[in-house]
């Protein structure tokens, strides 16, 4: 049998990729041992590692899950300037309501304060609720797209939402819907991936059309085996 030497030898040459631009960045001839074969193309592809703009407002925001519904913004901002140099903070409501959705964000200055304060606030307690702190799901500007995963669909958001914690990183947001879809009408679900790439970030959300299917899969779904892992699953 004919056989290809591992090695490329230097008079091998690059091919012009210009005329078909969906051939890799890097292209050779060569030619099997035996002189009756054909030349065949051998495509060599470059990766090009994702840049990460550290300055952008998706690498240096933070969710803040699970506080007090009577917690405010000022109140989310005091916490967080314990730990770094704050941009602004928010807190979510209800627009129908007006009631805390008991989930908000907080913008930090740098991606070192963000760190800082995931590693200071996650997991502690604010009024007797432990508080879930991560960076946003939210991709940067400009990252390859290639890099989120491409089952990813728009996420249909509404007032009757879920936070969904302990996520195995196997768990997708085709998964996660599906997992929830036994106890209602689930318009959407995500799972948050940390910004610019694929990698979850081990926590996600799934609304439903009302709020008795959220009371139900809270109570049918809150320390659940998903994909192997128990989840936490709380009002957002």
């Amino acid at each position: 049998m004919a056989t290809i030497s591992a090695s490329i030898p230097s008079s091998f040459k690059p091919i012009s990729t210009k005329s078909n631009p969906n051939l890799p960045q890097t292209c050779f001839r060569f030619q099997l041992s035996t002189t009756r074969q054909p030349t065949r193309l051998l495509c060599v592809a470059e990766e090009t590692p994702a840049t990460i703009d550290p300055t952008s407002e998706a690498a240096r925001r933070l969710y803040v899950g699970n506080i007090p519904r009577t917690t405010t913004i000022d109140e989310l901002q005091k916490v967080f300037e314990e730990h770094g140099a704050i941009e602004k903070a928010e807190v979510m409501y209800d627009k129908y309501s007006g009631r805390s959705r008991r989930f908000g964000f907080v913008t930090m200055k740098t991606v070192d304060d963000v760190n800082a304060a995931i590693e200071k606030l996650d997991g502690t307690e604010i009024g007797g609720r432990k508080i879930k702190v991560n960076v946003t799901e939210k991709p940067l500007n400009g990252a390859s797209s290639t890099l989120l995963p491409s089952e990813e669909t728009p996420f249909v958001d509404s007032p009757y939402k879920l936070y969904v914690g302990n996520l195995a990183k196997t768990v997708t947001s085709e998964s996660l819907k599906s997992f929830f879809s036994e106890k209602g009408n689930v318009l959407g679900a995500k799972v948050s991936r940390v910004p610019g790439t694929s990698k979850s970030s081990g926590f996600g959300f799934v609304s439903f059309s009302s709020e008795e299917e959220v009371e139900a899969a809270i109570s049918s779904f809150n320390d659940a085996v998903l994909e192997g892992q128990k989840i936490r699953v709380n009002k957002a």
